[in-house]
């Protein structure tokens, strides 16, 4: 067999069982303004992100004090009684109140993210307000220049 022989072999192999990679993207023919693969979010989008955050973080609070208080409380009953079983159980209860308050800091980190961003997309939006009037008052005057 000659080498072309077996180049052209292999190519024809790797052509029938190719293997075939397909990016996570848009298809290529969406129309529309050119900004496809654009992340997009809209106020309403972000809004609700930070509202589930807030109302998880308020729920969490308030119920996972119940789970707390319950477990610290058997715990030192089964303590008390001489159990070993009592120590295990304050243990899980530490757990929970360190698992407990990382989730709740996440939940207001989000929330206060999000807070944070819509106040300074629409600081930055008054600012761009105000820059373009001033250069549209600024083309007003070269205009009125003009007229004369």
């Amino acid at each position: 067999m000659a080498w072309e022989e077996w180049d052209q072999l292999k190519a024809s192999a790797a052509e029938q069982n190719s293997t075939r990679m397909q990016l996570n993207q848009l298809p290529a023919d969406q129309g529309g303004s050119g900004t496809q693969g654009d992340l997009k979010a809209d106020h309403a989008d972000l809004e609700a992100v930070g509202n589930a955050a807030h109302d998880l973080f308020d729920d969490f609070q308030h119920h996972s004090g119940y789970a707390r208080v319950a477990s610290v409380a058997a715990a030192g009953g089964l303590k008390d009684e001489g159990f070993a079983l009592g120590a295990a159980l304050e243990h899980v209860a530490e757990r929970w109140s360190e698992q407990s308050k990382t989730l709740l800091d996440a939940c207001a980190h989000i929330s206060n993210h999000l807070r944070f961003t819509k106040n300074q997309h629409a600081a930055d939006e008054t600012y761009i307000a105000g820059a373009v009037s001033k250069i549209s008052l600024l083309d007003s005057g070269f205009d009125d220049r003009k007229d004369h």
